[in-house]
């Protein structure tokens, strides 16, 4: 009895919490009422359909139709419990089960009132999706005849993939597919499927049925199994590759909550409820990594779908990775070798080692407890150990190919790894061998361990003999690493013209070495990546810099090389490139520390003359035009974050100059932009975003980002708009944005849902004209919202601070602010009066009308119209003042000039006369 009282106590509670609108306190009462009622009694019931209540005033239909479910387990067809039922049913589009609980509680209740209305629209609804269900139901029986029937013809087969396709994209149509049996009719069709176009876009189909659906995604999996998913993948087709990879992403998408869109976080709750099924999902696709016979192509997508997915920003499994013995099969890829092939060899791309590389950087970022770290070195130094206790030549050489993998990807491991004893002197022996690839190994592996100046002295100084003596060595792959060797320690002094390591000339002659390696046709790919491995270090040298871009064929051979998308070429190639632009990040001296090293006597950096602004201008015009952008279009798919910063601050360094911005936009710079400004390092989202604001100053933007992309690029625009970023970035953000909000209603409902209003507006109060000017042409656009007018009416002091601004010296900021306020006045007479609340009201409509400027003098006219008409006390306000005298000057102005200013002037008398304010002056 205690317990029931005690029950009926929190009942209570969480009612007088329901009323008040506190629907989570309402919740806890109601629950622990829950708890504490007797199994299957009536009470237990009246607490769960209170607790529905609550739930659906907080929106977790779910939670509703539980709780109704249970209730109506005791007290079946109760009306409460099926009216909460229907309603969270139909708040999930599950309207003929909305339905069905509203006919249910019509038959029970024929006079309940409530239900009437939702009845009849339920059955409209209803009675249509059957009508297009029906139509749905017919297209997809017909393409199912054409797509899958193997004599039909060819063309009408692909036509009819397709639009099944298009089907799938739909809710009612992917529902449809699925209950008729596409999905074993695809997996039949594969089987025997030679048209590649078909075949993808049966791949994309299932895909679709996924997209955002756990219930179909089960059903899916249910039918085809993972290890189909992962035969499929297998192929060296890179559409069909693509195609499959972006179907797992989707079904990992749907039980995680995720989408494909950059800044995309997963739903904890969802990633909880579906741990198992996620688990699975990338324990098969790791245990596949390593499969012997499946495609270079697909061991490196299968990679990426690991990068994409374990890192904390995402699913967050890189610690499950570690644990299930991931890091030793990334190992196996990264020690693979083309030179080692026999039966049980890796098939593997150009890029696989350096893909993978990426991925263990990428794991190695989440390992962010000492603990951690720990097991990946542990698992590192397993690796290690296992291949060193092989006394054969093999192991040797794979374990320095690895350990050059760990120094590119989580450089710190690497350089953990090769400190260990006997490692360094190892690769030296290595190096000094007859054998090539010894040689050629231990050459890599060098160059990379040199990649701190500390270790570049401790490292290169040691072998530098060595590399000398592999230099002149005839085989090119040796000689080339050797090269680029010596190019390291070329490159030691930076870009400070005041330290030379070798003596004068020798880096010239290096860079010349280079660039025969590189621009010789004959030479293949991996030859030529190191030539421009090499040149990236030695471009530090402005000499260097004016030599090589004058030289055509050799910047044209760079930007072939960058056209393929190899991204094992993708370090070397773009570091040239950003050396070229000057794009690297420099430090900024103050003078008085500049003054203050000169007098501590301590070495101060000199920057050569090459590097000033105008040669580095000319330089950037040269390699845009020679169609750089297209080689970082192809190169910009990389995952790792560092390299896309890399790419960002070349097309930012290309969009500074306002004549190249258009040949970006041409090329496919602004697409892969957008991507490159949400996710990665903070400095590459910085550049990214920084070279969208430019191209969206100087170019239409529904020219620079058509279609969803003008959407899209809202987001890294408003991150510009923050105190860590300078102020010219602030500026460019703002004008960019200006644009934007200029080409539609959708456009400027995003920026205004993304919280750029408020950002926008506290520019308006900067001590900086030109912000001042940017952002008040911004609001200015903003304003054929109706959104920010009614911000602009309520209870602040917006509208008058804008006013003010109308006595701003700057002529381009009055001209946006007198804009403004001729939209405001023009469509809220809240804001008409406001403008009067200000003090200095007279002598602020005198500097617009009395402005020299005929636009302002316009707008000033205009916006006192739509103050005073309609409105005598505020028209006798006005026609108090000697503003009276300034219309009558206006409307005596006949030049052409003043012809707008004229009309509204003589407006503002007429008015004046009509509201009986002021007499027409007697004949």
């Amino acid at each position: 009895m205690v317990v029931q009282e005690e029950a009926e106590s929190y009942k209570n509670k969480g009612n007088d919490a329901f009323k008040s609108e506190n629907y989570q306190e309402a919740i806890t009462f109601y629950t622990k009422a829950i708890n504490l009622a007797e199994k299957g009694s009536r009470d237990l019931a009246t607490y769960l359909k209170n607790r529905a209540a609550a739930y659906l005033k907080t929106k977790e239909f779910e939670k509703v139709i539980s709780d109704c479910d249970k209730a109506l387990e005791i007290i079946p067809e109760d009306p409460k419990a099926l009216f909460r039922r229907s309603q969270a049913f139909e708040c999930l589009e599950r309207f003929e089960e909305a339905y069905r609980d509203a006919k249910t509680i019509f038959t029970v209740d024929p006079t309940n009132k409530a239900v009437q209305p939702i009845l009849s629209r339920l059955h409209t609804v209803v009675q249509e999706r059957a009508r297009q269900n029906a139509q749905t139901s017919n297209k997809v029986e017909q393409m199912f005849k054409l797509a899958f029937g193997l004599g039909e013809d060819i063309e009408k087969r692909e036509k009819a993939m397709a639009n099944l396709l298009v089907l799938a994209k739909e809710n009612s149509g992917a529902e449809v597919m699925l209950k008729n049996g596409v999905v074993q009719r695809i997996q039949q069709l594969l089987k025997v499927e030679k048209n590649s176009e078909i075949y993808i876009n049966a791949i994309r189909v299932i895909g679709q049925i996924c997209k955002k659906n756990i219930e179909r995604t089960r059903a899916v999996l249910k039918v085809v199994g993972i290890p189909w998913i992962l035969e499929i993948i297998d192929s060296t087709d890179e559409k069909r590759v693509n195609a499959a990879q972006y179907c797992l992403q989707i079904i990992l998408n749907s039980f995680s909550g995720m989408d494909n869109k950059q800044e995309s976080k997963p739903d904890p709750k969802l990633c909880e409820e579906n741990k198992s099924e996620i688990d699975t999902l990338l324990t098969c696709i790791t245990y596949c990594i390593t499969n012997r016979v499946i495609s270079g192509q697909a061991r490196d997508a299968l990679i990426e779908l690991i990068m994409r997915n374990c890192h904390y920003s995402a699913i967050n499994w890189s610690e499950r990775f570690v644990e299930i013995k991931g890091l030793h099969r990334l190992l196996e890829v990264c020690s693979e070798l083309d030179e080692y092939k026999y039966e049980s060899a890796m098939n593997i791309t150009a890029s696989s080692r350096t893909i993978a590389a990426a991925c263990l950087a990428r794991i190695y970022e989440n390992m962010y407890y000492d603990q951690a770290r720990e097991k990946f070195n542990e698992q590192v130094d397993e690796f290690v150990k296992d291949k060193l206790l092989s006394p054969d030549l093999e192991s040797k050489v794979r374990v320095t190919v690895a350990i050059t993998s760990l120094l590119r990807g989580p450089l710190d491991v690497g350089n953990y790894v090769i400190s260990k004893d006997g490692i360094i002197e190892m690769i030296l022996v290595m190096a000094q061998t007859d054998d090539l690839l010894q040689q050629k190994v231990a050459c890599e592996c060098l160059i990379a361990a040199a990649s701190k100046k500390d270790k570049a002295r401790a490292i290169l100084t040691k072998g530098v003999d060595i590399l000398k003596k592999l230099y002149q060595c005839k085989n090119d792959a040796v000689r080339v690493r050797a090269l680029v060797g010596l190019c390291k320690i070329g490159s030691f002094g930076g870009d400070d013209a005041s330290i030379r390591p070798f003596a004068e000339g020798s880096t010239k002659k290096l860079a010349e070495a280079c660039r025969k390696f590189l621009v010789n046709p004959s030479k293949d790919n991996d030859v030529r990546k190191w030539a421009a491995e090499g040149l990236s270090y030695l471009t530090l040298d402005a000499d260097v810099k004016e030599k090589l871009v004058e030289d055509k064929p050799a910047i044209q051979a760079l930007i072939e090389l960058a056209k393929t998308g190899d991204q094992s070429c993708l370090y070397g190639v773009v570091t040239t490139i950003v050396n070229l632009c000057n794009a690297y990040e420099k430090q900024e001296m103050m003078p008085e520390m500049l003054e203050l090293a000169k007098f501590a006597k301590h070495h101060v950096p000199e920057q050569h003359e090459l590097d000033d602004p105008d040669f580095v201008s000319k330089r950037i015009s040269v390699l845009t035009k020679a169609g750089v952008t297209s080689g970082l279009v192809a190169l910009a798919k990389t995952e790792s974050h560092n390299s896309r910063e890399l790419i960002a601050r070349v097309f930012n360094a290309i969009c500074n100059l306002q004549e190249l911005r258009g040949l970006v936009v041409q090329q496919g710079g602004a697409k892969v932009l957008i991507p490159m400004s949400l996710e990665g390092t903070q400095n590459g989202k910085k550049q990214a975003a920084q070279a969208l604001a430019r191209i969206g100053i100087t170019i239409n933007p529904e020219v620079a980002f058509p279609g969803q992309r003008n959407l899209e690029v809202i987001r890294p625009l408003l991150a510009l708009l923050h105190p860590d970023c300078t102020a010219l970035e602030n500026f460019e953000a703002l004008m960019a944005l200006c644009n934007l909000a200029g080409m539609n209603e959708t456009t400027r409902n995003r920026i205004i849902k993304e919280g750029g209003l408020s950002k926008i507006e506290h520019y308006l109060y900067e001590d900086h004209m030109m912000l001042i000017r940017a952002a008040t042409q911004c609001i200015c656009n903003l304003l054929q919202s109706e959104e920010v007018v009614k911000s602009y009416e309520g209870k602040n002091d917006k509208t008058k601070f804008l006013f003010l601004l109308c006595q701003e010296e700057d002529e381009d900021t009055v001209t946006a602010a007198a804009g403004a306020l001729c939209i405001l006045t023009s469509v809220s007479k809240v804001c008409c009066r406001k403008l009067l609340d200000v003090e200095q009201w007279p002598e602020t409509l005198r500097c617009l009308l009395a402005n020299p400027n005929s636009e302002i003098q316009y707008r000033g006219t205009y916006m006192l119209y739509n103050i005073i008409k309609d409105d005598k006390d505020f028209a006798a306000k006005v026609f108090e003042t000697d503003i009276m005298e300034i219309l009558m000057a206006l409307s005596k102005l006949n030049d052409e000039a003043h012809i707008r200013a004229n009309e509204y002037a003589q407006k503002c008398l007429n008015a004046a006369e009509d509201l009986g304010v002021i007499r027409k002056p007697e004949a």
